[in-house]
């Protein structure tokens, strides 16, 4: 199975309840910190949901 590595790499100060919660839900909580995921549907839409704050990349 596919894997995802996510980097955290915008500050979610300013940004609404609903993107605070999808990247907390990813795992990260601090700016530059990375989490390895199994490539879901799930992962793929909370991803698309805050790519402006967070890097994606196939591992």
């Amino acid at each position: 199975m596919a894997k995802l590595q996510i980097t955290l790499v915008r500050s979610l100060i300013g940004r609404n309840e609903k993107q605070r919660a999808t990247v907390a839900s990813l795992g990260l909580r601090k700016i530059r910190q990375t989490v390895v995921l199994n490539d879901s549907p799930a992962i793929r839409g909370m991803v698309n949901h805050v790519n402006h704050l967070v890097k994606v990349e196939e591992v």
